[in-house]
């Protein structure tokens, strides 16, 4: 069926699903397959990963960040990045909340100052979830409280400019956290720190 051509999409959306089925389920994500048609009457199909939004957040102070590594399992490597995560139990969790929570237990830090940078899609290609960006400033170190997913998450202050050649030497390669990057130097540009 794929490839063959129907009636045309409902106005306003290009694609429309007209069939979906759940080929996947875990406590962190869903995985559909779709059945689609185009608006020029094409028919498809997509796979979309289901997964709640996240927060991440750049914590930020002594003129450096507060990084995050720890083993991706899928990419088989230790990388570092900026503290993230969500709440599967709370999909719905404000992101000013979740940001500090996650914060707190990965590093350890508080933060007397959080203000959104951004919002963001992981990678809308084949997945919905969203990335809220938090820039955590005014920043009180207190301990971690790492869930057993975080085993061996290690946690460490870089100046900037160490953390440009992170990403030169390709130990910083999680793309929200350059993107997130890139908003805060946005930000800092302006003038607005």
């Amino acid at each position: 069926m794929l490839n063959e051509t129907a009636a045309p999409a409902p106005a306003g959306h290009e694609i429309v699903a007209t069939d979906s089925a759940i080929v996947y389920q875990n406590r962190w994500m869903t995985v559909r397959e779709d059945q689609t048609l185009r608006h020029d009457g094409a028919r498809g199909i997509f796979g979309v990963v289901e997964k709640p939004d996240f927060a991440l957040v750049v914590p930020y102070g002594a003129g450096g960040f507060h990084l995050v590594e720890q083993y991706r399992y899928p990419v088989r490597g230790r990388y570092w990045e900026f503290p993230q995560g969500s709440w599967e139990e709370r999909p719905d969790a404000d992101p000013l909340d979740l940001a500090a929570g996650e914060l707190a237990e990965e590093t350890g830090l508080s933060a007397a100052s959080m203000v959104e940078l951004g919002y963001l899609y992981e990678a809308y290609g084949y997945c919905d979830q969203g990335v809220h960006i938090i820039l955590a400033t005014d920043l009180t170190q207190g301990t971690t409280d790492l869930d057993a997913e975080e085993a061996g998450l290690i946690s460490r202050w870089f100046s900037e400019e160490e953390v440009w050649q992170l990403i030169a030497d390709g130990r910083f390669r999680d793309a929200p956290s350059v993107a997130a990057l890139g908003l805060f130097m946005q930000r800092k540009a302006a003038g607005r720190l």
